[in-house]
């Protein structure tokens, strides 16, 4: 019998997904989740690959809001290319809706630079907060703010963040939340967790007490001796710990502890889990517990280690347990850059970036996850 094109496609699909799911329990992971498992409810793409808006797509980030979801992250040519903007798309409670370029790094000079690494935050009782990055590179750019009144669906001019002296980097350039959501704190304050690519990858914190009008700068927290980490993820504990996550380049996640509200940090040490210099997201749930999206591996040759994606839980942020896996497969580009957060009714929504070619949103029901 003469199979069709699709059916084809459907059986090696199948023998990819049997690999990868043999290959995860050989390492001590999860099979590959599908919707109806293990918590998983649901997983799809922002926007199909067939005329997407861009060739490439990076950096997601996901906020809840009064009117319903938001996404967005940046695309263009390829990263660093200098048409990359900052795409947006909405949901209504029922689908996506078509991504919209926001900004791009266009700022009436002579060169147009590239956006990176946009990051969504809703404070309480304020307008939907977008930061996003500028420049040539991670070491030179430069930190951007826009805000929305209507759930982002019109925005403010863009606006510079300004520089902060006390910065030890050649570049004093504020940047806000560098890849993950900020946390507001008691008094209404933003902690954002950042850090700075220059002359070794160093972890520091910008705090700002008045939606980013001002800022003052804790860190860094590290001089990149023992740990070379970037893109810290903030964690929270009931007894007013704080804890970070953070990609570094020494093949495992680095972390590090605050016992006065993020005023001061603990040095960075090793966790238990191994990182292929990759961003992770994590957030603390509702019910105290600790979840990390991260990529569960480290680099090697001719793969950069994003090839498999897994979320992880933890009740003490130390001891973590792999409970999903949501992606693994040989794909070159990837799935990677996760961003994590939890909605009022108690679902966990995630979103990365595709094979650098669509955003991936997925839904975890945390109560099924034991």
């Amino acid at each position: 019998m003469r199979l069709s094109f699709q059916q084809r496609m459907l059986i090696v699909g199948s023998l990819i997904l049997a690999c990868a799911s043999t290959l995860a329990a050989q390492t001590g992971l999860p099979p590959v989740a599908t919707p109806g498992e293990a918590g998983y409810l649901s997983g799809e793409l922002i926007y199909e690959l067939e005329g997407r808006p861009t060739p490439q797509c990076h950096a997601s980030t996901i906020v809840e809001t009064p009117s319903g979801l938001v996404a967005a992250w940046f695309g263009g040519k390829h990263e660093n290319n200098p048409d990359v903007g900052i795409w947006l798309s909405r949901h209504d409670g029922q689908k996506w809706s078509n991504p919209v370029e926001l900004v791009n790094g266009s700022e009436g000079e002579e060169q147009e630079f590239a956006c990176w690494n946009p990051v969504l935050f809703q404070p309480k009782n304020a307008p939907l907060m977008l930061f996003y990055k500028v420049g040539k590179s991670p070491s030179l750019w430069w930190g951007m703010l826009i805000t929305s009144e209507d759930g982002a669906k019109t925005w403010s001019k863009p606006r510079r963040l300004g520089k902060n002296k006390s910065l030890p980097d050649a570049n004093q350039n504020l940047l806000g939340p560098v890849k993950n959501k900020p946390v507001q704190l008691a008094d209404g304050s933003i902690l954002c967790p950042t850090s700075t690519e220059n002359g070794g990858w160093r972890v520091h914190f910008e705090l700002t007490r008045n939606l980013g009008k001002t800022w003052e700068v804790i860190g860094p927290i590290n001089d990149a001796s023992t740990f070379n980490a970037i893109q810290p993820s903030i964690l929270t504990y009931a007894d007013g710990r704080m804890q970070v996550l953070c990609r570094s380049r020494e093949n495992v996640i680095a972390q590090s502890w605050s016992n006065d509200g993020g005023k001061t940090w603990s040095k960075l040490t090793a966790t238990e889990l191994p990182n292929p210099n990759a961003g992770l997201d994590a957030v603390t749930l509702q019910d105290g517990r600790q979840l990390l999206v991260y990529n569960h591996s480290v680099r090697k040759e001719g793969l950069n280690g994003r090839q498999i994606l897994n979320v992880a839980i933890s009740d003490d942020g130390k001891k973590w347990t792999p409970v999903l896996t949501l992606e693994n497969e040989g794909n070159k580009a990837g799935y990677s850059y996760p961003a994590v957060i939890q909605t009022q009714d108690g679902k966990v929504h995630v979103t990365y970036t595709w094979r650098r070619q669509s955003i991936k949103h997925v839904v975890i029901d945390p109560t099924a996850i034991n």
